[in-house]
């Protein structure tokens, strides 16, 4: 048995759907990509995993099972 267990994005992060939107944060100036949930009412960001392909994106899906498409802002 390992002391050390590493600690999925969805155990990390508790999204609940109801009061979060997933997103998807690109930044103009470096092309930086993060995947993370936004507050429904107060509009804050939740940073959750880096993106750098597509590969990424379907791994950030898959972990909070969303489906479809994921805005970006």
């Amino acid at each position: 048995m390992s002391l050390f267990k590493k600690k999925t994005h969805a155990e990390k992060y508790p999204y609940n759907p109801e009061t979060e939107v997933p997103f998807i944060h690109a930044n103009t100036c470096n092309r930086d990509m993060v995947a993370g949930f936004k507050e429904k009412n107060s509009g804050i960001f939740h940073e959750v995993m880096l993106i750098k392909d597509k590969k990424d994106i379907e791994e950030f899906k898959a972990s909070y099972g969303i489906k479809g498409d994921i805005h970006m802002f």
